[in-house]
Parts: C-alpha cells; structure tokens; sequence
C-alpha cells in the first residue's frame, strides 16, 4: 500500500505549535506590570509642629469656608503661612483677630486693609495643639493630581492595568484561528491522499440552488405562507418605527457648560431639589440660576477632586475651565473675589420636554406624591452628561398610576376619597389609577 504521509511528524508539528502558544499565552498573564514606584511622602512639618492629618481635618471643619492652601479666597492663601508670620502671632490672630486690630498691631491691621477689610471669624476654642496641627498641614508642599485625558486607561479599574491587554489577546485568538485552518487543509489533503491510494474516487459535486428555488415557486402554500409572515414582519418593524417618533429616551445634549452630575449629585451629595427647587411649588423644575451655582462656586474656582476617585472622567484642567465658563457668564472676578459687571448668557438645551398637549405638574408629584426624582429621571448621580432616562410617554405614565399607590396620610382631601373608594374596590391600598389618574382631562385638557 502506497504511504500517504508521516501522520506521526504531522501531528507533532500541531503539538509544537499548540505547546508554543501555550507557552506564550501563560508567559504573558504570569507578568504582572512593574509596580509602579511609590510616590515620595509629602514632607513632614517641622518638629514639633503638629499633626498634618489632624490639622487636616480642623482646617476643613475651621477654614475651608473662606481659605484655600493655594488660591485667594474669601481670605488669603494659607499654605505655608507659617513661614511667613511668626508663631505666637498667628495664634493670637486665630483666636482673636478683631482684638489684635484693635490693639493697633501694625501686621494685623496691614493684612485686614489687603483683605478688604473683611473680619474673620473667632476661634477661641481652638487649642495651642489645635493651631499647631493646622499649621502643620498648611506646610506641607502642594501636591499635583495628575489624572489623565478620559479617564483610567481602557481594560483598568482605577489605573491599575489587568494583566494583558486585548489586543494581545485578539492577536493570540486570530493566531490559533489560523493554526486550526491549516490544521484543517492538511487533514483534507492527508484524507485525499489516502482516498487516491485506496482507489477511492471523490467527486467534486457544483451545488445550485435554482432547482430548490424553482421547487419552493411550484409550491402554492409555501408561497403564500412566506408571503403571510413577510407582510406580518414588515407591519411590526413599521409599526415599532412609528411609535419611536418624538421619543427622545437617551438624549443626552452637549451643553455649552460641562456640568456633572455625578460629581455634584453624587459624591458631594447635593440634593435634587437644592438647584431645582422649583420642582417642590410649581409645574416646571426650572433651569437653576447662574446665582445658585454661585452660592457654591464663589468659594470653588478649580477642581480639586480625588486620585482615588472613581467619578473622574476627565481631566482636572477641564473641570477648572468649565468654572471658569461659569465666571465668564455671572461676570466673576476670582483673583480680585468681586463682580465685574460684565455678563454673557447661557444657553442651555433642553432635555425633557413635554409635547403642548400634555399636562405635568411637578409639584403634585414631588411635594403631593412624595415621588423621587429618580423615579422618572433615573439614577441622576451616575450621570456625568444629563440624559433623558425614561421614555415619557403615555403608555409608560398610565403604568406608573396603575402601579403607584396614593399616600392619603395627613391629607383630609384625599382620606375621604380613599375612605369611600376602599368601600367601592375592597381595598386597603388605592393606586392613582383607581383615584382617577387615568381619566382623559387628567392630563390632557
């Protein structure tokens, strides 16, 4: 019988090429990244001088409200005030300043005149330990946040790398595709091989498919039953196409200034009805004024945030410049911390809107209902750009009145009305439904 190949050296060649990809497979996730040198250690304040952690928290809880370590604010600068006013000077001014003005001292009334003559505030319950950690963290040397452009690296969580990356593992899969096809021509050829010196002989049929396609026209009842599902296919996708119409679910504008909601919603924790305050009293949220931004961001001019933090998408630099758009708008002179007068519009892009025939009252469902604003908004906290989360419309409405149950407690109003309703439904809990919220003049009049 004639030889139609060393099987043997064949399949030692497929056990070398997979025991080699293998090998580079399990090499390359057994490397873990270099870790990365640990960063230098701020340097400690001098001896004697404090605690730095604990100064930390009592400038936070003291001073944070008019003083920045690096930015004028309400009040000077104050990293490394300490080298430059002597100790027991500053002690004194801490507790007392009014008190040190008054007695004529000639540093403390030049810094009141440089700080416009704006008093600050007492703090005689400060102790000398209290101060002397204060100190201690306004000395230590600035650090830089270094967060880069859009955030961690793809395939990290939190900048840390994961091991491998995907391209390594597309190039290792496309590698072993192409072992397996040539695995497979080289069991074809071998197969065709053995079949020649068998006097086997393989014939290569030419498939068409014109014959099945004539079958499938001769063939009445498969005609018109393909004909019956294709009509019924196309009526449901137009069908689902038209009722898409004015249905923004998902719009999420680009608005002339960045704002974040899950910086500010959500890890600062501000709530809702804080900038949307007219949610409580009347049928708009409302856009909140630049004012209310202000109340905030006139003691905030750069973004800080937190190397730890898992909120951060971009960089610092391009938080601060959205701030300072805000200042470009309200006319907000941050290094001389006063108006200008000057003031640009802003104009921000609607998000959730209502056709003209709809009614909504936010009041009746915030303040009435006691419903939360992520009910119909979604989780706002999680959003970095404002989208609009739910579809509005009215199908999804008329659910939520047959599934809400109405709080009657402490309104006399609707007590009698559940009192009578209970009687007439046999139930303990009313929906909005069963209370009238699907009447036709509820929401359209």
């Amino acid at each position: 019988m004639k030889k139609v190949g060393n099987h043997k050296s064949f399949l030692r060649v497929v056990a070398l090429n997979l025991a080699f990809l293998l090998s580079v497979s399990l090499s390359t996730f057994a490397q873990d990244p270099a870790a990365a040198a640990p960063a230098a250690d701020a340097a400690a304040a001098p001896a004697g001088a404090g605690d730095a952690a604990a100064g930390k928290a009592l400038f936070n809880a003291n001073c944070a409200a008019c003083h920045k370590l690096d930015a004028k604010m309400t009040g000077p600068a104050l990293r490394g005030v300490a080298e430059r006013r002597d100790r027991a000077w500053l002690g004194q001014w801490i507790r007392n300043s009014k008190a040190l003005i008054a007695s004529g001292d000639a540093d403390a009334v030049k810094v009141f005149e440089e700080n416009e003559k704006k008093p600050m505030t007492a703090f005689p319950q400060l102790s000398d330990a209290d101060i002397d950690n204060i100190l201690a963290f306004t000395s230590q040397p600035k650090e830089e946040i270094k967060i880069p452009a859009g955030g961690p690296a793809a395939g990290t969580q939190g900048g840390e790398s994961t091991g491998i990356s995907n391209n390594v593992v597309l190039g290792l899969l496309a590698v072993v595709l192409a072992v397996l096809v040539g695995m497979l021509f080289m069991v074809n050829n071998t197969l065709r091989k053995i079949s020649a010196a068998n006097g086997v002989v393989v014939e290569d049929k030419k498939f068409s498919l014109l014959p099945l396609w004539k079958s499938f026209a001769k063939n009445q009842f498969l005609v018109l039953v393909s004909t019956i599902l294709l009509m019924l296919t196309s009526a449901y996708f137009a069908y689902g196409y038209l009722m898409q119409i004015g249905v923004d679910q998902d719009y999420a504008p680009i608005q002339p200034i960045h704002y974040s909601h899950k910086i500010h919603a959500g890890d600062n924790g501000i709530d809702c009805k804080y900038c949307h305050s007219a949610a409580r009293t009347s049928k708009n949220a409302g856009i909140p004024s630049l004012n209310v931004c202000m109340n905030c961001h006139k003691n905030i001019s750069e973004f800080q945030g937190d190397k730890d933090s898992t909120y951060v998408e971009y960089t610092k630099e391009f938080y601060t410049a959205e701030i300072q758009k805000l200042y470009d708008a309200v006319g907000w002179d941050k290094t001389a911390q006063k108006y200008t007068g000057r003031q640009k519009p802003v104009k921000w892009v609607r998000i959730h809107n209502l056709q003209d025939f709809v009614y909504f009252n936010h009041s009746q469902h915030v303040s009435v209902a006691g419903i939360e604003c992520q009910k119909c908004h979604g989780p706002v906290e999680t959003f970095e750009i404002m989208k609009q989360h739910s579809p509005l419309t009215m199908g999804w409405c008329v659910n939520c009145h047959r599934e809400t149950a109405v709080k009657v407690e402490g309104n006399a109003y609707y007590e009698k009305i559940h009192a009578e309703l209970s009687k007439k439904y046999g139930v303990d809990k009313l929906t909005a439904a069963q209370m009238g919220g699907l009447e036709c003049g509820k929401c359209h009049y």
